[in-house]
């Protein structure tokens, strides 16, 4: 694989790097405490083609792959001003129905998810179930004119900005034996949906949500790919979704390290910049190499995704949001240490960011259940759940 990025992702970069900027840090932390919603980023990069970048051209995406939107992600993240929803809508939902959805959900759902004016929030976890998805239990029951679902799911990020939820479900009849999971489509209005905000203890833009489906009735066409389809249908999804956390956690490492940097040169106690001591270098340069590393097998992972290597994009992505996970939390905190006191002075901008790192290591997977995964397939080691 190549080491340097096209000229195109290139310049794609810099120009998300500067729409972030014209938004940035300040814009996003107003909206997260003031309750609002970062509605004028995500219109702005919906006009831009940004959140289109790898949703097919034929249907007003840019036609590029899921490397090319991990790089708006984290670039956008970088800036100050993340989008937490594009690892769902475009990353998720968005690669799911291309691959899967029938030629009328293709033209009827994928425009909306490429220019922005579609939001889609995806709902798997389970209070029950938690990190095994085998267990889930909200079932899909077939009648004369479409499913009808019950069912609850729980920790499903922005469903109040969502125009539907995309549910993984049983069917009635696999109840039992391994998870073949049905995909649909839901209106966030459908009768029977309802939804509840989750308190949390991270201050963002973007909400936590409990959803409810009691006897939520959909059409025929809301299944999306097959019934049953397997567990290949679903995980077309989800790796694409530990690629893009780990872009995400990666643009606030880099922010985290560009915060610290810039204060280690300025800040003098003794006679020099703080920065001249090895006390302070030396971990930010740990950093520098841990976010690196962690962007190169993020970059690897896209590619491997791109080319159809569905196992060994697997297990890239698994190690991209595991390295990235770590090296955000690292950051942060090497950050907040640096500026001594001033890193817990909210003019600084480091204390907000200190739960959303330490999020980096939980979700979209467990760091645990990535280190299972990398035991099991990579290493042949006996499962160990």
């Amino acid at each position: 694989m190549a080491f340097t990025e096209s000229d195109e992702r290139i310049a794609l970069r810099q120009s998300v790097a500067a729409l972030g900027n014209k938004f940035g840090r300040t814009y996003f932390e107003e909206a997260a405490r003031t309750g609002k919603k970062t509605t004028e980023l995500w219109a702005e990069a919906g006009r831009n083609g940004f959140l289109g970048v790898s949703i097919p051209e034929e249907y007003g995406g840019g036609g590029g792959d899921i490397g090319d939107l991990a790089a708006v992600c984290e670039e956008l993240a970088a800036a100050g001003s993340p989008l937490l929803l594009m690892v769902v809508s475009p990353a998720i939902v968005g690669t799911i129905i291309t691959q899967y959805g029938s030629d009328e959900q293709k033209q009827a759902l994928l425009p909306g998810l490429a220019d922005g004016t579609s939001t889609f929030a995806f709902s798997i976890t389970e209070p029950d179930a938690g990190s095994n998805s085998h267990n889930i239990i909200t079932t899909a029951y077939r009648e004369a004119d479409g499913w009808r679902l019950t069912g609850t799911k729980t920790y499903i990020s922005g469903v109040d900005e969502a125009s539907h939820v995309l549910v993984v479900a049983r069917t009635e009849d696999s109840r039992t034996g391994k998870l073949k999971p049905a995909l649909f489509l839901v209106p966030t209005d459908s009768a029977g949906f309802t939804y509840q905000e989750i308190d949390m203890g991270i201050v963002s833009p973007e909400k936590q949500f409990t959803l409810f489906f009691d006897d939520v009735r959909v059409p025929t066409d809301a299944l999306i790919g097959g019934e049953g389809a397997g567990i290949e249908q679903l995980f077309a999804g989800l790796n694409p979704e530990r690629i893009m956390a780990a872009s995400f956690a990666l643009g606030t490492a880099r922010l985290a390290l560009a915060k610290a940097s810039e204060y280690a040169k300025e800040r003098k106690v003794w006679d020099a910049p703080i920065g001249a001591h090895q006390a302070i270098s030396h971990p930010l340069a740990q950093s520098y190499i841990e976010i690196e590393m962690a962007r190169l097998m993020t970059q690897k992972a896209a590619a491997l995704y791109a080319a159809g290597d569905v196992m060994r994009a697997a297990e890239a992505a698994n190690m991209a949001k595991y390295a990235a996970g770590e090296a955000v939390c690292n950051a942060v905190d090497r950050a907040i240490q640096t500026h001594g006191g001033n890193g817990l002075a909210n003019e600084y901008g480091l204390v907000q960011m200190l739960a959303g790192s330490r999020l980096s290591r939980i979700a979209p997977v467990s760091r645990e259940m990535a280190l299972n995964f990398v035991a099991q397939f990579s290493l042949g080691l006996p499962k160990s759940y």
